[in-house]
């Protein structure tokens, strides 16, 4: 019997749906308040396929479509957004071999990323280069059979416990224009890559987030990806698209996670004789967290389907972020607002999706970039 798409995404999301009723939630708030990291649901993950999720396969991943990937994401990301980033930064890295690498590097890459016998993400900011990609400084040299890596990274998820990393570097400092000499490696631990520093965060807490340090780092030449040196912007800035359609799909988890949160207090809570739920105020709150929430999914959906046909998404990713992270932030206010003085009591998940949501605006390039790109894009296509 053949199972179609439709029937391997029902499986997948009610095996996701189990897994994070009876694993994830009865530990959420200890580990997320201690920031301890989830190693034992790190490891079930690994189990379930999630480390694959949508890499071919041919591979050994899963091979599921990124509108299917977006609704998994989602889900973890109601539950708690940390556990969402740690599939996200190792699924870029695995997206920028799968579709840029050599056949080689796929055989030898791919079926290891599907299994998460190598797991990381992505090593892109420097402490004086975020947005602004070009920028960066850490130099690969080539010597001989090998690229010599000198550097510093940050904010660099699952670096800490992950074992490999897509590395951005200047293979050619001089290049003009810059990004001409930027390259993609895949850079696994060894002598010369050292972890300098744990990050601490005010949310987004459980999840390894560190600054690298890289002296004379060796990397084989034959793991540079796709096998030619001033590609590296370009390769990650497609595997961006599909990182601002994950943050697109957290935000979206995070702002269902406060309306569930909210509609569920305001039926439970009484002032003044009657349930607040019926207070016009709280009324008019719960209408709009709504609405944005719907808003919200039905824009990263959309973006998820033009990746799926290959088509360019820019834009369509750039309105999907911006628009769910967003919405993220206002619900986990407007959440706050509902539950009154117990929101600001860590009893409740409500300061939990307050102190998540903040990030998602700025992670994968900021919303205020968002917009710029947006903006661009909506001239360029409507051209008179």
């Amino acid at each position: 019997m053949t199972i179609d798409a439709a029937e391997t995404e029902t499986m997948v999301l009610d095996s996701v749906d189990r897994f994070l009723r009876a694993e994830v939630e009865p530990h959420v708030r200890h580990l997320e308040q201690n920031d301890i990291y989830p190693t034992e649901i790190v490891e079930r993950m690994k189990e379930m396929g999630l480390f694959g999720l949508i890499i071919d396969e041919e591979y050994g991943g899963l091979g599921l479509s990124t509108t299917s990937y977006v609704r998994i994401i989602e889900r973890i990301a109601r539950t708690w957004m940390s556990l969402s980033g740690i599939v996200n930064s190792h699924l870029i890295m695995a997206m920028a071999v799968q579709r840029s690498g050599t056949d080689a590097q796929k055989s030898e890459f791919l079926p290891r990323f599907a299994t998460a016998e190598l797991r990381g993400g992505i090593a892109l900011t420097e402490p004086d280069a975020g947005t602004d990609l070009q920028a960066i400084r850490t130099t690969a040299r080539r010597d001989g059979s090998d690229y010599v890596v000198n550097g510093a990274k940050t904010w660099i998820t699952n670096s800490g416990t992950g074992n490999c990393l897509a590395l951005l570097v200047k293979t050619d400092p001089n290049a003009e224009p810059r990004h001409k000499g930027m390259s993609l490696f895949i850079a696994e631990k060894g002598p010369g890559f050292e972890v300098t520093r744990k990050l601490e965060k005010m949310g987004y807490r459980g999840i390894d987030t560190c600054e690298l340090a890289f002296n004379d780092y060796r990397i084989p030449a034959d793991r540079l990806i796709s096998g030619a040196e001033g590609r590296g912007l370009q390769q990650i800035l497609s595997g961006l698209e599909l990182g601002r359609i994950n943050v697109a799909a957290r935000g979206v988890g995070i702002a269902r996670a406060a309306l569930e949160a909210a509609t569920r207090y305001a039926q439970e809570r009484k002032t003044f004789g009657k349930a607040i739920h019926e207070h016009q105020a709280v009324q008019l709150m719960l209408g709009d967290m709504a609405t944005r929430t719907e808003a919200a999914e039905l824009l990263t959906l959309s973006a998820a389907d033009a990746y799926d046909r290959g088509a360019r998404c820019d834009m369509e990713a750039g309105m999907a972020k911006y628009f769910a992270t967003e919405a993220a932030v206002t619900n986990s206010m407007d959440c706050m607002r509902v539950h009154g003085g117990y929101g600001y009591s860590k009893e409740y998940d409500v300061e939990r999706l307050y102190r998540d949501a903040p990030l998602l605006t700025i992670g994968e390039g900021t919303n205020e970039m968002q917009r710029m790109i947006i903006a661009k894009q909506q001239v360029e296509r409507n051209k008179i």
